[in-house]
C-alpha cells in the first residue's frame, strides 16, 4: 500500500477523533496531537512499511511413485558412510515425489543378482528413515551383513544405479494417542521402524503418548541414529527417553552393558498392567527378537509370544514383532 493511502487514513483517524472530542475543551487538544500522532505512525507502519499480508502458500500435493504390487526402479542419488559396515542409501524419487509410506510400513528392496530356492531374484523388507512427506529423496540405513545377499547387494551399488522396490506393506495400524505409553525395544540396523514410529509421532504436535527406546548393540560405534534420537530426546523430554546398551562398552561407558533383560525391561518400560494402554515394539536380529518374545512366523505372522516379555506379564496384544 502507497504512502498516500497511509497519509489518507492518517488523516480520517484524525477527523474522527476530532469530531468526538467536545469542542468547549480547548484543553484537551494537547492530548489529541500525540494521539493522531500515534496512529499515524501505526498506519505508515502497517500500510507502507509492513506492506499487504502475505499470502497463505497452499500446501504443494505430492504424489507417490511406489507400487504395492510391483517392483518399480528407483535411482541411487548418494551414498553416505554411517560406520565401519553400514552406509545411507538415498534414492532420487523427481519432484513432486515423496515415498508417501503410512507409519509402521516398509518396502521389499530387490537384490536382482541373488536368486532364491525358486530361481527368483532376492527381496528383503526394509523400513526407509526419510520422513513419508520429503519430496523428491528416500533414504534407507543399511547394514552390510557377509551372510545378507541383499544387504551385500545394496552395498555394492553405485550413484546412477537402481533399485527394485515394492510397497508399502503396511504393519501395525497406528492411531495416534491410542497408547499411554509405548515401550521400543531395538538392536543393530533393527532400529529403522521403531526409527520411523518416533520420526512421525513426536512431530506431531497433539501426540500425548510417552515413548521409551531400549537401544542395544555391541559397541559404541554401532549405535545407528545416536544423533538423531539425542536430539528427539532433547526436543521432547516429555515424551522421549532413550536408553542405550552395549554388549562390549568402552572403559568410560556410563550407561547399560550387557544384554537386554528382565531387570533392565522392568526398569525402563511401562508394566503390563496398564492393559491396552500400552505397547512394546521389538525389531531387531533373531536371536534378540527370540529371547525377548519369541520366534516371528513371517512378514505376516507374529508368532506365539514367548520368551522375556511374557514371563513379565505381557499379553500378545500388548507385543508387537516387526
Amino acid at each position: 500500500m502507497s504512502f498516500i493511502r497511509a497519509a489518507t487514513l492518517a488523516r480520517s483517524a484524525a477527523r474522527f477523533y476530532s469530531t468526538e472530542a467536545p469542542a468547549a475543551k480547548k484543553s484537551g487538544s494537547r492530548y489529541l496531537v500525540p494521539v493522531v500522532g500515534a496512529l499515524g505512525g501505526w498506519a505508515f507502519y502497517e500500510y507502507y512499511l509492513k506492506g499487504e499480508p502475505e499470502q497463505v502458500k497452499a500446501k504443494k500435493v505430492l504424489t507417490s511413485p511406489l507400487d504395492p504390487n510391483n517392483f518399480v526402479d528407483i535411482k541411487l542419488k548418494r551414498v553416505e558412510p554411517y560406520n565401519h559396515n553400514t552406509s545411507k542409501f538415498v534414492f532420487d524419487l523427481g519432484e513432486g515425489k515423496a515415498s508417501l509410506l503410512p507409519i509402521t510400513s516398509c518396502v521389499y528392496l530387490k537384490a536382482e543378482d541373488f536368486k532364491d530356492a525358486n530361481g527368483k531374484p532376492m527381496a528383503r523388507p526394509y523400513t526407509p528413515i526419510s520422513a513419508s512427506d520429503l519430496e523428491g529423496e528416500f533414504t534407507f540405513i543399511i547394514k552390510k551383513y557377509e551372510t545378507g545377499n541383499v544387504s551385500k547387494y545394496i552395498h555394492s551399488l553405485k550413484p546412477g544405479d537402481t533399485l527394485a522396490v515394492k510397497g508399502p506393506l503396511p504393519k501395525w495400524p497406528w492411531k495416534m494417542n491410542e497408547l499411554d505409553q509405548v515401550g521400543l525395544i531395538g538392536g543393530g540396523s533393527g532400529i529403522a521402524p521403531l526409527y520411523q514410529v518416533l520420526q512421525h509421532t513426536l512431530a506431531d504436535k497433539t501426540n500425548k503418548t510417552k515413548f521409551k527406546l531400549i537401544f542395544a548393540n555391541v559397541t559404541e560405534a554401532d549405535i545407528l541414529l545416536r544423533e538423531e534420537f539425542d536430539a528427539m530426546k532433547k526436543k521432547y523430554p516429555n515424551t522421549f527417553d532413550v536408553v542405550y546398551v552395549l554388549d562390549k562398552p568402552p572403559a568410560n561407558w556410563n550407561g547399560a552393558s550387557g544384554y537386554v533383560n528382565a531387570d533392565l525391561i522392568q526398569q525402563h518400560i511401562a508394566p503390563p498392567t496398564l492393559g491396552n494402554k500400552v505397547k512394546v515394539f521389538v525389531c531387531g536380529p533373531p536371536g534378540q527378537v527370540n529371547s525377548l518374545a519369541g520366534k516371528k512366523e513371517g512378514p505376516y505372522k507374529q508368532g506365539e509370544l514367548t520368551g522375556i516379555l511374557k514371563d513379565l506379564g505381557y499379553t500378545a496384544d500388548q507385543v508387537y514383532k516387526f
